[in-house]
């Protein structure tokens, strides 16, 4: 009997299904703009950015560390002296992030409906949970998905537990992502397939070296590939007999 080599497939939300990165860069110079008395944009993206790393441990990835982010880069691009109304502008922008339209990616929907059904689908994401769900609501892609994860962060153990929580574990799951970092990598260090979907704005901490000496690492331009990658690696070499 011939056992196809994936039965499940996992989706990246962010910028894998629809835009969210360009809205961070939108409200960056926002950020920026309201600084531009007290120090040059390029310094408070620096310091920006090492705020966040900083945050991470704290308050995780998404909007709400993003803006205390922002609120500790304005205290300290100030020495102190930040008032009380950019404070305030500051929180309003965090705010409007929240706030923003979801745009799915061309091919997003088209891959999922031809998927649906032959596989079992997982979207995992890692974010503020409101703000995914909320996005995941108003996408119009919740329909797709056999189950939904929203992490603290992705790593091998992550998918592990995914993987086999809801499939046969990771061996015969596939995980399709935008973020080498946090898609891509720890899900073949788990032992499943990594499938890179490029995206032309991607966020400098998820930036790492592609793994492309991994057997089991495959990139494609876009979504609209992925149904036909998934077709050749199910009728090559990697089918496993039982």
């Amino acid at each position: 009997m011939t056992i196809r080599p994936v039965s499940m497939i996992g989706f990246d939300a962010d910028d894998t299904l629809w835009q969210n990165e360009q809205y961070y860069r939108f409200t960056e110079q926002s950020f920026r703009d309201l600084l531009a008395g007290y120090a040059e944009g390029e310094h408070v993206s620096e310091r920006l950015l090492e705020a966040e790393k900083r945050n991470l441990a704290h308050y995780g990835f998404g909007i709400k560390g993003f803006t205390l982010s922002m609120i500790e880069t304005a205290i300290e691009v100030t020495e102190g002296r930040v008032p009380t109304e950019t404070i305030s502008e500051i929180l309003m922008i965090g705010r409007e992030l929240l706030k923003h339209p979801v745009e799915c990616l061309p091919h997003a929907r088209e891959a999922l409906e031809s998927l649906r059904g032959q596989y079992f689908l997982v979207l995992i994401t890692k974010g503020d949970l409101f703000d995914q769900e909320r996005k995941l609501a108003q996408s119009g892609l919740g329909d797709f998905f056999d189950a939904v994860e929203i992490v603290s962060d992705k790593t091998a153990t992550t998918y592990r537990r995914i993987f086999g929580k809801h499939g046969e574990g990771p061996e015969r799951a596939m995980m399709v992502g935008n973020s080498l970092k946090s898609d891509i990598v720890p899900a073949i260090a788990a032992g499943a397939w990594g499938v890179f979907v490029p995206h032309e704005l991607t966020w400098v901490l998820e930036h790492v070296e592609k793994p492309t000496e991994a057997p089991r690492f495959r990139e494609i331009a876009d979504l609209s590939h992925l149904p036909a990658l998934i077709a050749d690696i199910g009728s090559g070499s990697n089918e496993i007999r039982a």
